[in-house]
């Protein structure tokens, strides 16, 4: 199994300070924005990048977690028990800006599961998505995010980007299987 380094360490926290910038120039102060990260492996960007914003605009972030095990399309093709991750969001969306923050953008099903999930709690004003990672020529639906750390061009199943988010030690592999 060959293995390709996309982020180290540094380069990854450089990507997270980036994004939490992007994100301060088009969203000003939060004042009518929320982060929503989405279980289970986008809560880590989440929660990063929204502490880094807190710090820049030396202001609170409303801030969600937000399972979709019971909005996804394929959550009955197993006879595995599914075992949601707690959901957290203290707050409606009604008319709110929400940023959803997910890991890896790879078909697409996962961010329109937590869009039918999202309405749940309001129907927000606008909906952005954004990623670590886009697995670019690959989306079974047409959705595309609106801040991304890296681009990557992959060969389908063949390929897998996988995240570690081990203590202080961040890194984000490409693996050919």
């Amino acid at each position: 199994m060959e293995e390709k380094l996309l982020y180290d360490h540094q380069k990854l926290n450089a990507t997270l300070h980036r994004l939490a910038y992007e994100l301060i120039e088009n969203h000003d102060n939060f004042a009518n924005t929320a982060i929503i990260g989405l279980q289970p492996r986008g809560i880590f960007p989440a929660r990063l990048i929204r502490q880094r914003v807190e710090q820049i605009i030396n202001a609170k972030v409303k801030y969600g977690e937000l399972d979709i095990t019971f909005y996804r399309d394929d959550f009955r093709t197993s006879n595995k028990q599914l075992l949601p991750s707690p959901m957290h969001i203290p707050f409606s969306t009604e008319g709110l800006k929400i940023i959803l923050i997910d890991d890896v953008l790879f078909t697409g099903r996962t961010i329109r599961s937590a869009m039918d999930a999202l309405l749940d709690f309001g129907r927000p004003a606008k909906v952005e998505l954004c990623v670590l990672i886009d697995r670019k020529f690959n989306r079974e639906n047409p959705i595309a995010p609106d801040y991304v750390g890296k681009s990557v061009d992959t060969r389908g199943n063949m390929q897998k980007v996988k995240v570690d988010w081990e203590e202080n030690n961040y890194k984000v592999w490409l693996i050919n299987a």
